[in-house]
């Protein structure tokens, strides 16, 4: 029986065999099979769906269970096996397929099994999507698809290397944490194509219990060992990944992990000077180092809601390249809208084979502004609390487009409610570091009246 709590606003995921069971995928394939039938306008022996799977321990099972449902009504199923996320959405984008399924967790712990999906276009098939669908899905009657299995390696290297000039591209001593999880198999066939790069592998092994670390990288101590290793073996840049691999972090020559908004700084140089005038879309919880690097350097920065899905709105309407989130979600324009831990990771490559180029010293010169962890507060009455902030800061109110903004000179912080559960998220940066405590307990007094 399937479970509403594991349709989320994204994707579907859930404690396998707990929340998400075989059945459960099966039928999570008939309501997914007629979703697109309904997009496309198609019959089920005329689809064509593209499906891969990570490494987690309950992702062949279920990638089994899912493509069995669609075969039963006539798809015809393209199986590309063991490969990141971002493959599927290349995949769908070039070759035209009707949709798309790649069968993850995300950055979810071991226990968990997931389906990320599109459909035609690589346009989000939603959780949410999936399970308003079930009050109007189409039973179709029984067929027989099939099932090929498909190898786009080379296709897919052309395209991710079609984002940076190889020529470029130097000599440096690499650090890559896969953390057991998709890119431990991806990062070896992306380097035969650069020789010229050391690479120090981090559990590499795939191993769907994450035995190292978390394979959230911003879990707990999940970036420590990467850390070390780079300090250890005096490398350039440690790169580390989730258990999907669609999302990337770094951490600087120093060993200093860096959040999303600054690697994102590192794109947007790159992408500002190949393309100038760029738009570069980044959210709205990200720091004022961003617009500020983005504008002084000749591009467009625009503002976005929170969430991935929501940047890829806001590139397509503002006409960006790319756009970039906290979360390390990169994604680009010529890459169907989606994001790619291996074009960021060639990217940054090539923006770090500059002469003397040092990440620590490159990040120190453009970051003015100081923003601190997200605050997580309980809110069972969480529309007064919002009151409150839109009482007391009536005056500097910048927007409501995602929660509150508030914005003062030299600091500015941002309130949201979770769709979820009833808790408040509170991000909050100033331009003098000193000044933090104060304003923090400033915001949460005022949340609190």
């Amino acid at each position: 029986m399937l479970q509403k709590q594991v349709f989320k606003s994204y994707d579907i995921r859930g404690i396998y065999p707990d929340e998400l069971d075989d059945a459960g995928a099966y039928e999570i394939g008939q309501i997914f099979l007629s979703l697109i039938c309904k997009r496309s306008g198609k019959k089920p022996e005329d689809l064509k769906i593209f499906i891969a799977r990570d490494i987690r321990n309950s992702s062949e099972n279920l990638c089994k269970s899912i493509i069995d449902s669609l075969v039963s009504k006539g798809v015809n199923i393209y199986d590309a096996g063991l490969v990141s996320v971002d493959v599927i959405y290349f995949a769908v984008g070039r070759y035209d397929y009707d949709g798309g399924i790649m069968v993850t967790a995300s950055h979810n712990p071991g226990a968990y099994g997931g389906f990320k999906m599109v459909s035609s276009g690589v346009e989000w098939v939603r959780g949410g999507d999936l399970w308003k669908h079930r009050e109007e899905m189409v039973n179709f009657p029984d067929k027989v698809g099939t099932v090929e299995q498909v190898d786009i390696w080379e296709d897919y290297l052309d395209h991710i290397f079609s984002f940076v000039d190889v020529s470029k591209i130097k000599k440096l001593k690499v650090v890559v944490d896969s953390g057991n999880g998709m890119a431990g198999i991806m990062i070896p066939k992306i380097l035969e194509r650069l020789p010229q790069i050391e690479l120090i592998p981090l559990f590499f092994e795939p191993d769907g219990n994450f035995p190292n670390r978390n394979p959230n990288p911003l879990g707990d101590g999940a970036y420590q060992k990467l850390s070390e290793k780079v300090v250890l073996e005096s490398a350039d840049v440690g790169f580390i990944y989730d258990a999907d691999s669609d999302r990337v972090f770094l951490v600087d020559e120093k060993g200093k992990f860096l959040p999303g908004d600054d690697v994102l700084l590192v794109l947007a140089k790159q992408i500002i000077e190949r393309n100038p005038g760029a738009g570069i879309v980044y959210n709205l919880v990200s720091s004022k180092n961003v617009k500020e690097f983005v504008e002084k350097n000749g591009g467009r920065a625009i503002r976005s809601e929170v969430g991935y899905v929501n940047m890829g709105v806001h590139m397509k309407e503002e006409n960006c390249i790319m756009g970039g989130e906290i979360s390390a979600h990169f994604s680009y324009a010529k890459n169907y809208y989606s994001d790619s831990g291996y074009i960021s990771f060639l990217i940054i490559l090539e923006a770090m084979s500059e002469e003397g180029f040092k990440l620590s010293e490159f990040i120190k010169a453009n970051k003015h502004w100081h923003r601190f962890p997200e605050i997580v507060l309980p809110a069972d009455n969480m529309e007064k609390m919002l009151d409150n902030i839109r009482n007391h800061y009536k005056e500097n109110i910048f927007d409501e487009i995602d929660g509150i903004t508030v914005e003062f000179p030299n600091w500015w912080f941002n309130v949201r409610g979770s769709n979820t559960e009833p808790i408040l998220k509170v991000t909050l940066e100033v331009l003098y570091e000193e000044d933090y405590e104060r304003r923090k307990n400033e915001v949460l007094n005022v949340l609190n009246l």
